[in-house]
């Protein structure tokens, strides 16, 4: 079966084309047999982890999970906007346990992750920040407090910020997608 007849059976199916058909087959298997992560209404690896897929607001091309490892604690609510990736074994985490309670969690504000975003190799965003558009988080980056000003590089133990963006040329990109 030569590629043109790959493409127009995921174009059938609604799958992405940069995905392989592989992908879809074992998100399959551990989704609907093996039942792990069986609240995902959308693919991902089988070695991710999204708990409370529910609140998880997702925008137009974001896939959390299809990178291997990923860790979503979504107790909180999770906010994802258009066009962001994230890495392999990135951990997003919108509650901590407890200091005395182990088995509760506690209550904070949503994790929302802007449009156009990325977050590189083994980052983790805490419970309560907030990046806005075009925030790109260095791999291994621990993102314990919020960027609201967008168009950076962050990256560190605790995160700061390393470079800007050029906000002219982000929103042309931008654009060009819509």
């Amino acid at each position: 079966m030569g590629s043109g007849a790959v493409y127009h059976i995921k174009d059938l199916f609604r799958l992405r084309r940069e995905m392989s058909v592989g992908f879809y087959l074992t998100d399959f298997v551990f989704r609907k047999i093996f039942r792990r992560n069986s609240g995902v209404k959308w693919a991902v690896h089988h070695t991710s982890t999204i708990h409370n897929p529910e609140k998880i607001v997702r925008g137009r091309n974001v896939f959390p999970g299809d990178s291997p490892g990923v860790y979503i604690n979504a107790v909180n609510g999770v906010r994802i906007g258009d066009y962001t990736n994230i890495g392999p074994n990135v951990g997003i985490i919108s509650s901590n346990h407890d200091l005395v309670n182990n088995d509760a969690h506690t209550v904070s504000a949503p994790v929302e992750i802007g449009r156009f975003c990325w977050m590189g190799m083994n980052a983790v965003i805490l419970p309560g920040v907030r990046l806005a558009d075009f925030t790109i988080v260095g791999a291994g980056a621990v993102v314990t407090k919020s960027f609201e000003e967008g168009y950076c590089v962050i990256a560190g133990n605790p995160a700061r910020v390393i470079k800007y963006l050029n906000k002219e040329e982000c929103d042309a990109f931008a654009k060009g997608k819509e």
